[in-house]
């Protein structure tokens, strides 16, 4: 689904409604321009008109007329009983039949002369005729300067509209980014209500009161969660510790009695398994809520780190002669939380350790890269399937057929210790046929 900003949203709707409004009120402007431009050009038609017949000719301002008729491009003629009085300078003689057309038709009207539009105006007084003529090209000419200045004030008014908008809005919606950084800054350790005072608009408010409701709810489940692995940290391991005890005196006893010997032993693998289980289950439980900010971290020697892992996993790797190599770059030092990476290798190596032959061989690489640091564990162990590397790292899952004890959870633990840390941890098949175990930690 692709998502949508608000916030640009609000300003092109914003944006858009005043542009449709603006270009109605310029519609609106352009009819009124229009009739007024019409209006006014007809009165100075009717003025110049009313100056040649109502005036005696001797006493007409021919400069007057003149000065009107180059301004406005306004052309007239006056006649008497058929006879030219005056004209103006620029007047065709062609209008003198369109004169004579149009004698008994006073008034304003449109003819088409010299592929143009002209608007006349004819007027009688007794015998004298007068004959206006004018370009509607010069009326056309006015509108344009008109709404070419209408129209620029309308881009102005958008520009500072849309500023203002901009702005606005932009101001408005830091309400929403601080909204934002408080719900960020929720954590397992701080569930405390998000205060109403911090945002004023009220459509928020039901929105924060059901996400307070929801991170009280969560509040309590976590304390339910706490309250759960403490109480089955006692109550468990206890009562498996006392079984195993018990298993171990009773192997004591009946030593000489192989058959109830065997299935004794049996059972201790059953309970040590079942305590393995639980431990890391515990384990998960508390990696899960934890907040990778607020985890503790130390620079440490990443070879003096595996090897202190491989000493604790020595008797598992004399007992079954496995020769392990290694190669590390020099002084790579890494800014991790100790214990759980301790723990991550550990569960790596003992997972190689279990699945690989007799006298097989794991080879430990550490690479230091520009932006991360590698580990990479390779075993020659047996055949590893697709199936078994797309399924690693699912919590209890156990490839088939094997016959070595296990919880299923080591990889789980292992993929939940690197996502903490902001790393990578991967899987693939060797050469050899056994599983490469890639772990990427950033520098």
């Amino acid at each position: 689904m692709r998502t949508v900003s608000l916030q640009k949203k609000l300003v092109k709707s914003s944006i858009w409604g005043s542009i449709f409004a603006g270009l109605i009120a310029f519609i609106l402007l352009l009819g009124i321009s229009i009739y007024q431009t019409m209006s006014v050009q007809d009165e100075l038609m009717d003025e110049i008109s009313d100056m040649l017949l109502i005036a005696d000719i001797s006493s007409v301002s021919g400069s007057q007329l003149d000065e009107l008729s180059e301004e406005f491009e306004i052309q007239y003629q006056l006649n008497y009983n058929n006879q030219i009085l005056t004209h103006s300078e620029d007047f065709q003689s062609i209008f003198i039949t369109l004169i004579e057309n149009n004698k008994n038709k006073e008034g304003y009207s449109f003819i088409w002369h010299d592929n143009q539009l002209w608007r006349t105006y004819i007027q009688t007084n007794d015998e004298m005729l007068s004959f206006i003529v004018q370009p509607i090209k010069y009326r056309v000419k006015d509108l344009m300067n008109t709404f070419a200045i209408y129209f620029g004030i309308l881009l102005l008014l958008w520009a500072i509209q849309w500023l203002f908008i901009h702005f606005t809005v932009k101001h408005q919606f830091k309400r929403f980014n601080l909204l934002a950084k408080q719900i960020a800054e929720k954590s397992a350790d701080d569930l405390a209500p998000i205060q109403h005072q911090a945002v004023e608009f009220q459509e928020l408010q039901p929105m924060i009161h059901q996400l307070n409701e929801l991170l009280a709810r969560l509040e309590h489940s976590l304390e339910a969660e706490q309250r759960f692995t403490a109480d089955a940290s006692h109550e468990l391991r206890s009562p498996l510790s006392a079984i195993q005890m018990r298993l171990q005196l009773l192997t004591r006893k009946y030593a000489s009695n192989e058959i109830l010997n065997k299935d004794l032993k049996q059972i201790q693998q059953d309970v040590s398994r079942g305590t393995l289980v639980l431990e890391n289950l515990l384990l998960l439980a508390r990696l899960d809520p934890r907040k990778t900010n607020d985890l503790p971290k130390s620079k440490i020697d990443l070879e003096a780190l595996i090897q202190d892992v491989i000493s604790a996993l020595k008797p598992f790797v004399d007992e079954k002669q496995i020769n392990i190599k290694m190669s590390v770059a020099q002084d790579v030092c890494i800014h991790v939380n100790k214990e759980l990476i301790f723990t991550c290798i550990r569960n790596i190596l003992d997972n190689a350790i279990r699945y690989i032959s007799m006298n097989g061989e794991i080879y430990i690489q550490v690479l230091k890269q520009s932006h991360q640091t590698e580990i990479v564990i390779t075993d020659n162990g047996n055949n590893v399937t697709d199936e078994t590397i797309a399924r690693l790292g699912e919590r209890f899952y156990r490839a088939l057929g094997t016959k070595t004890t296990g919880s299923g959870l080591g990889i789980s633990i292992c993929q939940k210790i690197i996502e903490l840390h902001h790393g990578q941890l991967s899987f693939s098949k060797s050469e050899q046929g056994g599983l490469i175990v890639k772990i990427s930690l950033p520098n």
